[in-house]
């Protein structure tokens, strides 16, 4: 092997590395719950992401000197922001009222959350979830429904603007 050759395969490498810890870093991933709570008859709604998403995001959405780890005004308008992007229709299309129910920076990750009545007939209900979809378009944002019937996964990424939920006659 040539030098040349050993130190391209050198640079390579470092590139590689370099563009997955770049990767690690932020996931452009997000996970919500739906959970259907037989004991409230509430619809508990709980988005979970990335802190390091998160502390990008609010400076791409709010400035530079946004801070979703030490500012209760960044926690609020990130909160803020992800409950205007959310959004639950019922069998009839019509809108469920999400209420704002609060929000928490955890560890690694940044909690959301909503909650909303359970409409007595639900059949099937359409899911929209544009959460930091505006502002990256890799972003993928995945939700369990959980709560009514077997546990239901729906993945927003690429185009996708609404998917819709089937549930069975009798849960």
């Amino acid at each position: 092997m040539s030098v040349l050759h050993i130190s391209l395969k050198l640079v390579w490498g470092t590139l590689l590395l370099a563009a997955s810890a770049v990767h690690a870093h932020q996931q452009k991933a997000a996970i919500s719950t739906v959970l259907f709570n037989p004991r409230t008859h509430n619809i508990e709604i709980m988005h979970r992401f990335d802190i390091h998403d998160a502390e990008h995001a609010v400076r791409e959405i709010f400035g530079k000197d946004a801070d979703i780890l030490d500012s209760k005004e960044t926690q609020t308008q990130f909160s803020d922001y992800v409950n205007q992007r959310f959004y639950l229709f019922t069998s009839d299309k019509k809108p469920m009222p999400l209420k704002k129910v609060g929000f928490e920076a955890d560890g690694k990750f940044f909690w959301v959350y909503q909650e909303t009545t359970q409409p007595t007939e639900l059949t099937n209900m359409i899911v929209r979830n544009d959460a930091l979809r505006d502002i990256w378009p890799l972003q993928v944002n995945t939700i369990n429904i959980e709560g009514k019937g077997d546990i239901q996964t729906l993945t927003f990424s690429d185009s996708v603007e609404l998917l819709k939920v089937e549930f069975g006659a009798k849960h």
